[in-house]
């Protein structure tokens, strides 16, 4: 038994002598469900992931900048296309990880009804949506309100985020009546948690499909080419589905 102990040591060593670490930037909608896949792909392979949460325009610029993320998970398919373009992402990496859901949503349980006519009636003080000019989420609310015909009269109410989850934070807080946010936030395994909603129908804005793409500082990091390869993978997509969001293809 004595003389097993150093091999088995060594075995091991040699199992994590591959482990890599990963830094990933991740679209604010998608901080939660990538919380509970970096934990899965750790447990499976031994890699670390480093995750830094934001909106997708400041992260392009951060990347054009020389930040040190080896991939994106935008909350768009524009910024992976441009980057790839530019050469800053590597060429043929580009792949939508999830498509995502819009939600009309109040912390108050009886404040939104089930067909989004309170956004007519404009009974409120103030609507939260995200910066339109950074964040898809924001940019679809905009293209929701003028396809309702109500946009020039709830501009006025607008109380703007930086991003996804500041828009959240602001109707949590109650500094906002109601706001457009991802489903992901308030959803879980397909039950609203708090609060009322009314989910968006996808025909009144563009899909909010929301691409990867494998950043030229991690085209050599094994570590970001499995997490890349991971995000394809089922154990991914059930969980991805789980936090409310669609996914392309089959399971």
């Amino acid at each position: 038994m004595p003389g097993k102990i150093p091999a088995l040591i060594g075995l091991l060593v040699c199992g994590h002598a591959w482990a890599a670490e990963v830094h990933v930037a991740v679209a604010s909608n998608f901080s939660a469900p990538m919380k509970a896949i970096a934990a899965q792909f750790e447990s499976d392979t031994g890699h670390k992931v480093l995750l830094s949460s934001g909106a997708t325009g400041k992260f392009y610029a951060q990347i054009r900048n020389g930040a040190p993320f080896e991939l994106l998970l935008a909350a768009d398919d524009e910024v992976p296309a441009r980057l790839e373009a530019e050469s800053l992402g590597v060429a043929g990496s580009r792949f939508t990880y999830a498509i995502g859901r819009l939600v009309l949503w109040s912390a108050r349980p009886d404040l939104i009804d089930s067909r989004g006519e309170i956004l007519k009636k404009a009974a409120f003080e103030h609507l939260s949506i995200a910066n339109p000019r950074l964040a898809p989420y924001g940019a679809a609310a905009v293209e929701v309100m003028k396809a309702l015909d109500v946009f020039a009269v709830v501009e006025g109410k607008l109380v703007i985020g930086e991003n996804i989850a500041q828009t959240y934070q602001f109707v949590h807080a109650g500094n906002a009546a109601l706001g457009f946010v991802a489903m992901s936030q308030v959803y879980e395994d397909g039950k609203l948690k708090s609060g009322s909603a009314w989910t968006v129908p996808s025909h009144l804005h563009q899909p909010i499909r929301q691409d990867a793409v494998l950043l030229k500082k991690g085209k050599d990091n094994p570590a970001a080419l499995e997490l890349a390869r991971f995000l394809k993978d089922h154990k991914a997509r059930s969980t991805i589905r789980r936090y409310g969001y669609e996914v392309q293809g089959g399971s």
